[in-house]
């Protein structure tokens, strides 16, 4: 199964980058691809909203569940998102893409796309660590589902 994390926004050498890649290297269950997507034209806050949510759209691969990480999603306990990546795993999902939106918020019709809304709590948090935040559980359940000791309840 491969994994695409789809953001808004370019991460430079900063310590959220560097914590993510941390989380992405140590993952070896599933393949984890990044994409970085930028609009560099400036629009007005729907138009950029709608423009980038068909730029992530795009990103993902056909039969691909798609993930929306949005603060009014649903907060999940990691193991109830293991036993997501487990199902998703044994029906022999192709790709789970994960998105994380701009600045601007999330467009609607990305919104009604996804298969799941995942909030990683209902703060706000920078687009850097929610990718770093996401890799990390990414990672955790991995070591969940193998039986590693890492997770502890």
């Amino acid at each position: 199964m491969r994994i695409l994390i789809a953001a808004i926004g370019r991460a430079h050498n900063q310590p959220a980058v560097i914590l993510y890649e941390n989380y992405v290297n140590r993952i070896n269950a599933w393949h984890v691809k990044l994409k970085e997507i930028e609009i560099r034209k400036r629009l007005p806050s729907k138009q950029l909203r709608s423009a980038e949510a068909k730029a992530l759209l795009s990103a993902r691969a056909k039969g691909s569940v798609t993930v929306v990480l949005d603060r009014d999603g649903e907060i999940a306990t990691t193991a109830a998102f293991a036993r997501r990546m487990q199902d998703w795993q044994q029906d022999a999902v192709p790709e789970i893409s994960f998105f994380i939106g701009g600045a601007e918020g999330l467009d609607s019709a990305l919104c009604t796309h996804a298969d799941w809304r995942l909030a990683l709590g209902r703060m706000t948090w920078p687009h850097l660590m929610a990718r770093a935040m996401l890799a990390e559980q990414i990672y955790r359940v991995q070591q969940m589902l193998t039986g590693h000791p890492y997770h502890r309840e």
